[in-house]
């Protein structure tokens, strides 16, 4: 069975709603960038907004306007992928606690904190009472996300399918990462970030909204050939896996026009890459994507989402090839993209995007 990504819809660090990042991105100049908001009375009304949390604000625009761009107006399921889940009602909460000695606590920045309260907000406002799920595992919840919402496609079980990424950045939340030497305190550019040195990268707040359909539409991003999540591989792992995903879809590395990547400028992220590059996508094309999405747990989704939007337009920026020689050569329309992402060298997922 064919799987398509009819749409998509995000809120960055980039302009949000919006492909403007294709033509004109906005390029980080410190390591913590707030996202840009939109306009939300055309999905919200201010009375509701008044009592959400902002990421919950964020999933539900980004949601909405993805459901209006795939022509869908009930998917038959909610899958949703959070590291954290709503990090500043959390805080809210646990800051409640400690001022008010544990005492008449109000409830909704706790009903607000549970992880899974983004998909079933989503679910009531659409009245949907379809399959809803909510995987929470820190870098690798996108994925796992999309992999049940492939595998209940591929299974029948389902037509469409809304699956999210969602993940905000407080300042208190970046100020305690920072002492982990999670970000680049100093950044002052792009190239710092491509050179890889060091410790750490920028920090970015993540909502991302896809639909996905057994159905192709006419203005279809692409299609979603193959999902496949493998755990603490080697290299050689790496590449059977690999393998067996373009084989599975008769297809070999010749085939492949790009490969999508998580570099990030901390090093220890991005030698993983590295050693991908070396032993394996030599002659592939590497773009990178955080440079202008930043890091989060949820990050992983802008790589599918990059991917899909450059298969539909034809065509890949300049500004996405990691190594610029690459981008001098490249002249051809992209056919079959590859996304590869690892969280801290345990969970990697491959994607196989086509045209």
């Amino acid at each position: 069975m064919s799987i398509y990504i009819q749409s998509a819809s995000h809120i960055s660090i980039q302009k949000p709603l919006s492909e403007a990042w294709m033509e004109l991105p906005i390029v980080p100049d410190s390591a913590f960038m707030k996202s840009e908001e939109p306009d939300y009375k055309p999905f919200i009304s201010p009375m509701e907004a008044r009592r959400m949390g902002t990421l919950v604000k964020r999933a539900l625009a980004t949601s909405l306007d993805t459901l209006r761009k795939g022509g869908c107006e009930m998917p038959d399921a909610i899958i949703s992928g959070t590291g954290l889940g709503c990090v500043e009602h959390t805080e809210k909460f646990l800051n409640a606690v400690i001022d008010n000695d544990e005492e008449c606590l109000p409830p909704t920045s706790f009903m607000q904190s549970t992880h899974n309260t983004i998909s079933s907000q989503i679910a009531l406002r659409l009245k949907c009472h379809g399959y809803n799920s909510t995987y929470s595992h820190r870098g690798t919840s996108f994925d796992s996300a999309l992999f049940d919402a492939f595998m209940q496609l591929s299974l029948g079980k389902i037509g469409t399918a809304l699956v999210g990424a969602h993940d905000e950045m407080t300042p208190d939340y970046f100020l305690m990462l920072s002492k982990l030497d999670y970000w680049k305190m100093d950044f002052c550019h792009l190239g710092q970030l491509r050179k890889g040195e060091g410790r750490g990268s920028i920090s970015g707040s993540c909502s991302l909204s896809m639909l996905l359909s057994s159905q192709k539409q006419e203005n279809a991003l692409c299609e979603l050939k193959d999902v496949e999540l493998i755990y603490r591989p080697g290299i050689l792992q790496s590449r059977h896996a690999i393998n067996e995903v373009l084989l599975r879809n008769n297809l070999s590395l010749k085939d492949i026009d790009a490969v999508v990547m998580g570099l990030s400028g901390d090093c220890d992220n991005d030698d993983v890459y590295h050693e991908l590059k070396h032993h394996i996508f030599q002659n592939v094309p590497t773009l990178w994507y955080k440079q202008m999405f930043g890091e989060g747990f949820s990050s992983s989704s802008f790589g599918v989402y990059v991917g899909a939007v450059c298969l539909r337009v034809g065509r890949i920026p300049q500004h996405l090839f990691y190594f610029p020689e690459e981008a001098a050569m490249f002249q051809k329309e992209p056919r079959n993209i590859l996304v590869y992402n690892h969280f801290q060298d345990r969970d990697h997922s491959i994607i196989l995007l086509t045209k």
